[in-house]
């Protein structure tokens, strides 16, 4: 199997995992469960992100694509970036309910822009 398969293959179970750990750790803290922030929740979705990263700085090195080149890749950067930012909102427990919720729900519809972004590789400019 080719580097490119493995990697992007890789590449696409991370990303499903974090979509899935993030998930989680919302029902959970909707739920009212939030003592899994002392179990290996707690560092297991930023080790999977880590494996998720890599293989993607890999696929770059194995591919044509080049971020700032092609635009569906650069807007699939700046979706990261909020998609992270919302995050960290959303799992915040020191900020109200309502707060939380619209972040959660912000960070959800950006990683679903992320995923169209990879799936149909739209040409912006």
């Amino acid at each position: 199997m080719s580097a490119y398969l493995i990697l992007k293959h890789l590449h696409m179970t991370t990303a499903y995992l974090t979509v899935v750990l993030f998930a989680l750790r919302l029902l959970l803290d909707a739920v009212g469960r939030p003592g899994w922030r002392t179990t290996p929740l707690r560092w297991i979705p930023h080790a999977n992100d880590t494996i998720l990263l890599t293989a993607a700085i890999g696929l770059l090195f194995v591919t044509p694509w080049v971020p700032l080149v092609h635009g569906w890749l650069t807007a699939k950067i700046f979706l990261l970036i909020g998609y992270i930012i919302a995050g960290i909102f959303a799992l915040k427990p020191s900020l109200g309910i309502p707060t939380r919720v619209t972040a959660a729900v912000v960070a959800l519809g950006l990683v679903t822009g992320i995923f169209h972004l990879a799936i149909y590789k739209p040409v912006f400019w």
